[in-house]
């Protein structure tokens, strides 16, 4: 297996984070405008938390303002949409996200409607799927996104391309579908059910994982030279690595992909951890950029 044939996600993340600093920063400087991120956290998942953590890290390093929002798991729904709200009227702030999953008591999709679609960084909000699917202006998934931006990096034109897409989430797998018909892809939409799965994934010149069910796809379910990006983010025993002081096998995570078999045969692909995930927040801080130049009447830049 060669290095040559790995798409580092880390190190493209880093780029991107880099290039829309940079965009931040002329922003700023032309117009005295500083994007505004707001996250907001129900709860103490510790996961969660991290993950909340980072993208205020690296919101601040890209020059812009990061608000958090830390309320406790058993916040009422109606203070929450009352937070969401008020975010939603905030001039300073430019981009909402609310941190998924929420608590029980907590309507997700309520939550995520009440959002400003112009502020809808996730890409999540009804209107902005509307906006995608119709070729508008719309603020992308950040997952999604960021695979779209790696597979146009390693392979250019993507222009009549056969891609399928191995999940059908309204988070990961029906935008990035939509995203490669927009790049003139030929595409399929398939999932765990998709009877001969594997021969419509040896069809293909793109394969994105998406399914969540660990090392799913074979290595021989990828035509030789295939391109192939792995959304899954799996935690599994790895007994090789131990035992954990309670008695029970150490963790390691995996994609959707067997990667060690796939990697044999693929042209090129993402490993995981360091593939698809640095992606994600890149991507949040891109669509936060495009969102405050927009609702500031800016040509937004085109990262």
């Amino acid at each position: 297996m060669s290095t040559e044939n790995i798409i580092d996600g880390k190190a493209f993340a880093a780029g991107l984070r880099e290039r829309v600093g940079r965009e931040a920063a002329q922003v700023k400087d032309a117009h005295g405008l500083t994007p505004g991120l707001a996250v907001v956290l129900v709860g103490d998942d510790p996961a969660s938390a991290v993950y909340v953590r980072n993208k205020g890290e690296q919101t601040r390093e890209a020059g812009m303002q990061s608000f958090e929002h830390r309320l406790s798991a058993d916040t009422p729904e109606a203070d929450v949409l009352a937070l969401v709200e008020q975010l939603n009227t905030d001039d300073d702030v430019h981009g909402i996200l609310v941190q998924l999953p929420l608590p029980d008591q907590i309507d997700e999709q309520k939550v995520l409607s009440a959002i400003n679609p112009d502020k809808d960084v996730d890409g999540f909000h009804v209107t902005n799927v509307g906006r995608l699917w119709t070729g508008g202006d719309a603020l992308v998934p950040c997952t999604p996104y960021g695979c779209i931006l790696m597979l146009k990096d390693r392979l250019g034109d993507l222009s009549g391309k056969r891609a399928i897409v191995v999940g059908r989430s309204n988070i990961v797998g029906k935008p990035m579908a939509a995203l490669l018909l927009a790049e003139s892809c030929t595409v399929t939409i398939a999932h765990s059910r998709t009877k001969d799965l594997a021969q419509r994934c040896r069809e293909s010149d793109i394969v994105i994982a998406a399914v969540g069910r660990p090392e799913m796809i074979k290595g021989d379910w990828i035509a030789p030279g295939a391109t192939v990006i792995d959304v899954g983010i799996n935690r599994v025993d790895a007994p090789e690595k131990g035992m954990k002081d309670d008695g029970t096998p150490k963790t390691k995570l995996v994609g959707d992909v067997d990667f060690s078999e796939a990697a044999e045969v693929a042209g090129a692909i993402t490993p995981v951890p360091g593939g698809v995930g640095p992606m994600t927040i890149a991507c949040l801080l891109r669509n936060t950029l495009v969102a405050a130049c927009r609702q500031n009447g800016i040509e937004p830049p085109a990262i």
